[in-house]
């Protein structure tokens, strides 16, 4: 795969096998990662699977941007959190996870919780029945009231793999914060798509938010966790994860 990839083509996607909540058997589009010899499954969504573990991760989900914004003056369509949850919701139901760890930035600011609808929070609750839900406090949600359930902690580890909100270039982190981006040429023009960065020992996800914004992996920011341009980027196409050097985006 070249730094042109084929974003709307019809070639199949690299997939799974998974059994959902109801016993049914589906296959879900995405690609494997490792970190630190542990095999992760990159789901399409955006969100990480260690099967294992049981355990879904997902990163900067900033509910309530958009009522955030809308109290600065800045009117944008109200649904990003009903946007977001559905999406989660779905990746929910393919993997059937165990555990849920929502890694930093679950919330647009420090009062977004506050905001959240009583619908909004009722399917909160619902994902976590009979499940583990592990929110880690992130720059934008220092402090996640516990009437949201689950447990807030800064960080967890499990194995050799440690999750938390900012990435610091450590060996094993999966970690969010910095919104990875790719831009590459596509038929002809450039796209921008979020992406998972990762060399194998660390890996950066993208947000999972609708209203999030991204960085570009060629940002400084990137090269000060990894170390050199070498990590590679898995871009979120429409069918498929392309898997791309940073190096040769742009």
């Amino acid at each position: 795969m070249t730094a042109h990839a084929q974003f709307l083509d019809d070639e199949p996607a690299a997939a799974r096998a998974t059994v959902d909540a109801a016993g049914a058997t589906q296959v879900v589009a995405g690609a494997t990662l490792a970190v630190a010899g542990v095999t992760l499954f990159a789901d399409l969504s955006g969100a990480l699977f260690w099967e294992e573990q049981r355990l879904l991760v997902v990163s900067d989900l900033h509910l309530e941007k958009g009522s955030s914004f809308a109290r600065r003056g800045v009117l944008l369509p109200p649904y990003d959190t009903l946007a977001t949850l559905g999406r989660l919701g779905a990746v929910i139901a393919r993997h059937n996870p165990r555990t849920v760890i929502a890694l930093g930035d679950s919330f647009h600011d420090r009062t977004a919780h506050g905001r959240l609808s009583a619908p909004n929070r009722d399917i909160i609750a619902a994902f976590q029945l009979r499940r583990d839900w592990i929110w880690i406090s992130g720059n934008h949600d220092p402090a996640i009231p516990s009437d949201l359930g689950g447990v807030v902690t800064q960080e967890v580890s499990i194995g050799p793999i440690a999750f938390r909100h900012e990435p610091s270039g450590a060996s094993g982190e999966i970690a969010g914060h910095l919104h990875p981006k790719a831009r590459v040429s596509t038929r002809g023009r450039s796209m921008e798509r979020r992406c998972f960065a990762c060399d194998g020992e660390r890996a950066v996800m993208p947000a999972f938010g609708a209203y999030a914004g991204g960085l570009s992996i060629r940002d400084a920011a990137f090269a000060k966790i990894f170390g050199t341009p070498g990590f590679m980027a898995h871009v979120l196409g429409d069918h498929r994860l392309h898997t791309i050097a940073a190096s040769r985006c742009y």
